[in-house]
């Protein structure tokens, strides 16, 4: 590519839009920039100079498109906030103060004594379990004997198996006491090739994440809004994501009358993806909510239909719906459970890990609306997120790893 004057390029107005909003303690401070140049270092200086504006940042989590130059956007966030730790993903879209966005960068900076943090990588050669092993171990932060809050932030490549057993790994070393958020990192729905940041590394195949401890509390928030169409289905036969039969009968027949399916999703392949969409299945849990799984596919000789995640065998379903009120809802919900978690504290940014699914059913109208009812609950404080290929929110229990939901991350 050409030569670039940099100095110049970092100080001349671009018509890319820049937006950060921070809020501050005595002991800590949160930002976010936001950038939609189409050059990726350009981007990347952009939106991290708007991230630090406080002062030198502890931790960058960086979200970005797959339409961005890696090299070159980790470069202009570096030449902007070099020295900072960071992980990051790519996406299937952004969220940022002013919405949500496609093809642009997010950055969310932390910084002040208030916070401490720790990143690590790992590549999932060996397993999803051994990765999310791998990670909580080289994340993990000494103990320094104090009542500081932490958690773990992972971003994971979603094609590289179970999500849950990333989860399962890092729970083995973080163990009941340390709650998990985040999201897989999606290509603008390729689902083809994800990457994930760490440093000034881009990867594949990978695990990322960061262990942060704050001076404050977290809030995790995590809502789905479907609802539960007719009556329970034992899982009667499944092979990882793929559901054969429900109640003993062919899982694609079974959804589809249930459901009662247009024509068109009964035979073409698209129309089927278009119409499971707004309709994904949810597995029983023994407390909280149902785990929602999406539906992605159907094989129309088979006549099963396929999940993005493990659908256990013999395990209790049933058939999920949901419009944009119960979407909006949800994320309301999700932000209010989250900052309720912060003691009377008010939040200093929101983070949301929201399913692209769920962003392909609510349309353009209903994605606005639901990330308005996100800077809404914010109260002024910055907002940041992306779309992803499931999302991570652990607090109880092992399990932690959802599809169609929204996990909202509050940092006081």
């Amino acid at each position: 590519m050409p030569v670039k004057n940099r100095a110049v390029l970092a100080d001349t107005n671009r018509m890319a839009y820049m937006e950060t909003r921070a809020t501050a303690s005595t002991t800590r401070w949160a930002g976010v920039g936001h950038s939609t140049a189409d050059d990726a270092w350009e981007a990347g200086v952009e939106a991290a100079a708007a991230a630090v504006e406080r002062g030198d940042p502890e931790l960058l989590v960086l979200f970005s498109s797959n339409r961005h130059d890696r090299a070159e956007l980790l470069a202009g966030v570096a030449e902007r906030a070099g020295g900072a730790q960071l992980i990051g993903c790519s996406t299937a879209g952004e969220i940022a103060p002013s919405g949500p966005s496609e093809g642009s960068v997010v950055v969310l900076a932390l910084g002040g004594e208030g916070y401490s943090a720790r990143t690590a990588a790992a590549s999932a050669d060996d397993g999803p379990r051994s990765a999310g092993t791998l990670v909580a171990q080289g994340a993990a932060l000494p103990s320094n004997g104090s009542e500081r809050q932490e958690l773990l932030m992972l971003l994971t490549d979603s094609l590289v198996g179970d999500q849950q057993e990333i989860v399962r790994g890092a729970y083995g070393v973080v163990g009941a006491g340390v709650p998990m958020v985040g999201g897989c990192a999606a290509d603008d729905l390729k689902m083809s090739k994800t990457y994930q940041f760490e440093g000034t590394r881009a990867m594949s195949g990978s695990v990322v994440g960061a262990s942060i401890s704050s001076d404050a509390p977290f809030g995790i928030g995590v809502r789905h809004g479907w609802s539960r169409v007719g009556e329970a289905m034992m899982v009667t036969q499944s092979n990882e994501g793929r559901v054969l039969t429900l109640d003993g009968r062919p899982a694609l027949d079974t959804y589809l009358d249930l459901l009662d399916a247009p024509a068109e999703a009964r035979e073409d392949p698209e129309a089927f993806t278009r119409f499971a969409l707004g309709h994904p299945i949810g597995l029983s849990r023994r407390s909280g909510p149902d785990q929602i799984r999406c539906i992605g596919k159907a094989d129309f000789d088979e006549r099963s239909i396929g999940a993005v995640a493990a659908v256990p065998q013999g395990g209790l379903a049933w058939l999920m719906e949901g419009d944009v009120s119960s979407a909006v809802g949800a994320a309301e919900e999700a932000c209010a459970d989250a900052i309720a978690q912060l003691g009377g504290l008010a939040p200093q940014a929101l983070v949301a890990f929201d399913c692209t699914g769920r962003r392909r059913h609510l349309e353009e109208k209903g994605v606005q609306a639901e990330v308005d009812a996100i800077r809404a609950a914010a109260h002024g404080a910055p907002v940041a997120g992306f779309y992803t290929y499931g999302e991570i929110a652990r607090t109880h229990g092992m399990s932690g790893f959802h599809n169609q939901t929204v996990v909202v991350l509050a940092l006081a």
